[in-house]
């Protein structure tokens, strides 16, 4: 499932978070314009944190994405210390993270990375994290048919999961690395799916580089 072409792609990963400005927030027209101009031709975002936030701009901004004629998807940000993964999966699923065959909407993801909120590994010991991430997937694919893609970082990985490599044959990856280089990659992976390399990109700040053109994101749309 993950590519192997070596030209890129940009994407843009939008959050939703108070801070943000107004023209984001609600994802006016004249924004996804801009950004499909600037060679943005996908996106992702986010839908869903927890078992207890929804974002309240995420129809807005998934819907923008699809009117401008963005291939799109949805990601989760996880937190293993609230829930179960199953139960994480299905609030993602109901809150917007499904999947459908129709050239447009990409395979949801799972954020899975430092707790900005505690303990980075959320209390978790190294099979217990991985455990949760292997529930969270295992009922996505049941949920929607696909399997989703993993969000994290290399260093992240190694101490809360110990380099699991189980995942890799299954999963695309997406790596954020803010470099100039993609950089090593957690055991299991040969290659990227996706690769975060800012948060300071034009017009807004995460960007991404698929690692194929174009026809690759729709062949991963398409499953």
């Amino acid at each position: 499932m993950a590519l192997l072409y070596d030209h890129f792609t940009p994407l843009f990963h939008s959050v939703a978070q108070s801070t943000l400005p107004w023209w984001l927030e609600t994802s006016t027209p004249s924004v996804w314009a801009t950004l499909w101009n600037s060679g943005v031709k996908w996106s992702y975002n986010k839908a869903t944190e927890g078992n207890y936030y929804k974002n309240p701009y995420f129809t807005q901004q998934y819907n923008g994405a699809y009117n401008v004629g963005m291939i799109r998807g949805a990601y989760h940000f996880g937190t293993p210390n609230d829930s179960s993964g199953a139960n994480q999966a299905n609030y993602f699923v109901d809150g917007g993270g499904g999947w459908s065959r129709d050239g447009k909407t990409l395979p949801g993801v799972l954020d899975i990375e430092w707790n900005p909120y505690g303990a980075q590994c959320y209390g978790k010991t190294q099979a217990q994290m991985v455990a949760w991430i292997r529930d969270f997937l295992t009922t996505y694919r049941s949920r929607t048919g696909r399997d989703a893609a993993i969000y994290t970082a290399t260093s992240w990985w190694k101490e809360c999961t110990g380099n699991y490599a189980g995942f890799g044959s299954t999963n695309p990856l997406w790596i954020a690395r803010y470099d100039t280089t993609v950089g090593e990659l957690p055991a299991g992976w040969d290659f990227q799916t996706i690769w975060q390399y800012t948060s300071t990109g034009p017009v807004v700040g995460d960007h991404d580089r698929f690692n194929g053109a174009l026809d690759r994101v729709v062949a991963l749309a398409n499953g």
